[in-house]
C-alpha cells in the first residue's frame, strides 16, 4: 500500500475534488469551443472546411494516442507534472494556431501539439486522481462531478470563445483562450502526486499484467469498441454543429448558445448518471445513452430546422452527451480497481478518438463532397443502435485475484 507523503497531508480530499474539477472546467472548457473557428479561419484563409476537420480530426487522434502515455505515467508517478507540462504543450499549440498560414503548419500546431497538450491534461488524469481520494461507494459520484465540471467550461467558454472572436476576430481570440490553458499548471500543483491505495490484491500487479488480463477480458473489449461510436458523435457534434447552424441561416450566437445548452444539460445529465452508477448497471446505463441518442438524432432530421428545434436537439444531446463517461470509468473501475485506472481508461479510449477522428473529418469531406451533413448524421443514427446493442452482454462483476499477484 502507498502512503501519502507528509507534504502532501494537506491535500484533502474537498482541495483534491475542487482542484480535479477545475482542471477539468478550464482543459474541456477551452477545447469544447474549437468548432467555432471553423467558418471564420476558413473563410479568411481560403481553405476548405476539410482542412480545418483534418485538423481537429488530428487533434482527436493525438489525444487519444497521449492519453495512454499520460495515464501510465500518472499511474506511476502522479498527475502533479504530466498535467502542469501538458498545460505549456496545450497553450504553444493554440498560439501556433495563430500564426499558421498553411494548412500544414494548421496540422502540426491545431493538430499534433494541441492534441498532445489536450492529453496530457485530459480531464480523465484529474478524475483518476479524485476516484483515489475517496471510498469506493462515492466514487461513481465523483466521475460524474468530473464530468460535469467539464461541461461548466464548455458553457462559460463557448459563448466567452464566441464573444472574442465577435470582439477582436478569431487570431486574438485563440490568443485568449490559450492564456486560460496556463491556469491549468497552479491547479495541477493542488493534486496529489501519490495517492492511498486500498486494493491488496493489485499490490503486486505490474502494468504489463493488468493490460493483459483487461484485453483477455471480454465486457472491456466489447466497451473499446463502443467508445468508438461517442468519439464519432461528440466531436462531430463539437466541431460541425457550429458550421450546420450556420448553413441554415441561423446566426453564430445561437451555434454558440447550441454548445452551451448541451454543457447546460450535460452537468445534469453527468451528476444523474453517476447517482445511478452507485447502486444499478453502469453497462445498461450506457445501452440507453446510445440507443437515446439514436433517437435524438433521427428526431433532428425530422423535425423542421428552426431555432427552437436546434435548442432541443441540444438539451437532449447534452443529457446524453459525456454522461457516457462515468459509466465507461465505473465499468473499468468495478471490474479492475482503481490503480491502474487511468491507463486502462486511457486504452478505451483511445478507441474513442479514432471515432473521433473519423467522425469529424467525415464530416468536413462528405460537406465539401455533397454540401450537407445528412450521411453522416444518419451514419450517427446506425452507429448508436449498434452500441447499444454491444453494452448489453457486458459482464461488469470484479475480477477475483489472488491476494498477492506475481508480477
Amino acid at each position: 500500500m502507498m502512503n501519502v507523503a507528509n507534504s502532501q497531508t494537506w491535500k484533502t480530499p474537498v482541495i483534491v475534488l475542487v482542484a480535479g474539477c477545475l482542471v477539468s472546467v478550464v482543459g474541456f472548457g477551452v477545447r469544447s469551443g474549437m468548432g467555432l473557428y471553423l467558418d471564420p479561419m476558413t473563410a479568411e484563409l481560403g481553405w476548405t472546411r476539410e482542412t480545418y476537420a483534418l485538423a481537429m480530426a488530428l487533434q482527436n487522434i493525438m489525444w487519444g494516442i497521449g492519453l495512454p502515455i499520460a495515464g501510465a505515467i500518472v499511474d506511476r508517478h502522479g498527475p502533479v507534472w504530466v498535467i502542469a507540462s501538458g498545460a505549456v504543450v496545450y497553450t504553444l499549440g493554440i498560439w501556433g494556431m495563430t500564426v499558421s498560414d498553411t494548412s500544414g503548419m494548421l496540422y502540426l500546431t491545431g493538430g499534433v501539439l494541441t492534441g498532445a497538450g489536450i492529453a496530457f491534461t485530459s480531464f480523465t488524469l484529474a478524475i483518476a486522481a479524485m476516484v483515489r481520494a475517496v471510498g469506493p461507494e462515492r466514487r461513481s459520484l465523483v466521475m460524474g462531478l468530473g464530468t460535469a465540471a467539464g461541461s461548466v467550461g464548455q458553457i462559460t467558454l463557448s459563448p466567452f470563445a464566441q464573444s472574442m472572436i465577435g470582439q477582436f476576430g478569431w487570431n486574438n481570440a485563440l490568443l485568449i483562450i490559450g492564456a486560460c490553458t496556463l491556469c491549468i499548471i497552479p491547479l495541477a500543483l493542488l493534486l496529489p502526486n501519490h495517492a492511498k491505495l486500498d486494493e491488496p490484491d493489485t499490490i503486486d500487479l505490474t502494468l504489463t499484467a493488468a493490460l493483459a488480463e483487461a484485453f483477455r477480458h471480454r465486457g472491456y473489449v466489447l466497451l473499446t469498441i463502443g467508445f468508438f461510436v461517442c468519439g464519432f458523435h461528440v466531436t462531430f457534434i463539437m466541431v460541425h454543429l457550429p458550421a450546420y447552424v450556420v448553413d441554415l441561416q441561423l446566426s453564430g450566437s445561437v451555434a454558440a448558445w447550441c454548445l452551451a445548452l448541451i454543457g447546460v444539460f450535460n452537468i445534469i445529465g453527468s451528476i444523474a448518471v453517476g447517482l445511478y452508477g452507485q447502486r444499478h448497471s453502469n453497462s445498461n446505463g450506457l445501452s440507453f445513452i446510445y440507443a437515446g441518442r439514436a433517437v435524438v438524432i433521427a428526431a433532428l432530421l425530422l423535425l423542421p430546422k428552426t431555432e427552437f428545434t436546434l435548442y432541443l436537439f441540444s438539451g437532449a444531446m447534452g443529457l446524453l452527451w459525456l454522461s457516457t463517461i462515468p459509466l465507461t470509468t465505473g465499468v473499468v473501475t468495478r471490474i479492475f480497481g482503481v490503480r491502474y485506472m487511468a491507463t486502462l481508461f486511457a486504452v478505451v479510449f483511445f478507441s474513442h478518438q479514432i471515432g473521433s477522428f473519423i467522425g469529424v473529418w467525415l464530416g468536413g469531406y462528405i460537406h465539401d463532397l455533397t454540401g450537407t451533413y445528412d450521411a453522416v448524421w444518419q451514419a450517427g443514427i446506425v452507429l448508436g443502435i449498434v452500441a447499444a446493442v454491444l453494452h448489453l452482454p457486458i459482464d461488469e462483476k470484479p475480477l477475483r485475484r489472488a491476494v498477492t499477484v506475481a508480477g
